[in-house]
């Protein structure tokens, strides 16, 4: 796997951090200490304020990310899905509701390469299908970000 920088290896921390709490939901903030503690990691100021929203942010609305997920997974509970699809999907679900700063086929296009990395080929083309369907009832435009 190559090595990944930016943008990308700050949604793959929030992933990370995200399915950590799937498994041990107590005490976020000592998580995000514990997790930035890290000395391999080397996070820029905006990488680390990017994830540290974005956790809280799909923490605090993941029943309405949830719901939306749901709606598009046929015949899928968002309960049933992997763990790791599952986190991936809301992260980018998350961005694509509330996060105008990130236009929304960036969410997509992040996620499936994510997910393809992570998972397998399959689970890209899964998430793909899913956060395609949501970006096309989103009302906003699907590759720009609009202000804030």
């Amino acid at each position: 796997m190559t090595k990944v920088t930016g943008r990308r290896q700050a949604r793959e921390w929030a992933v990370q951090l995200l399915f950590q709490t799937e498994f041990n939901p107590d005490n976020l903030d000592q998580a995000l200490a514990d997790f930035w503690n890290d000395e391999e990691k080397k996070p820029s100021e905006r990488d680390t304020t990017y994830v540290n929203e974005v956790v809280h942010g799909v923490i605090e609305k993941r029943r309405e990310v949830d719901r939306t997920i749901s709606k598009y997974t046929q015949n899928w509970d968002v309960d049933r899905l992997g763990v790791l699809d599952r986190t991936i999907l809301r992260v980018a679900v998350y961005e694509m509701l509330f996060r105008s700063d990130i236009p929304p086929v960036v969410s997509i296009n992040e996620a499936v390469e994510i997910a393809k990395a992570y998972i397998s080929k399959e689970s890209g083309r899964f998430v793909n299908g899913v956060l395609d369907r949501i970006q096309k009832e989103l009302d906003r435009p699907s590759r720009t970000n609009t202000p804030q």
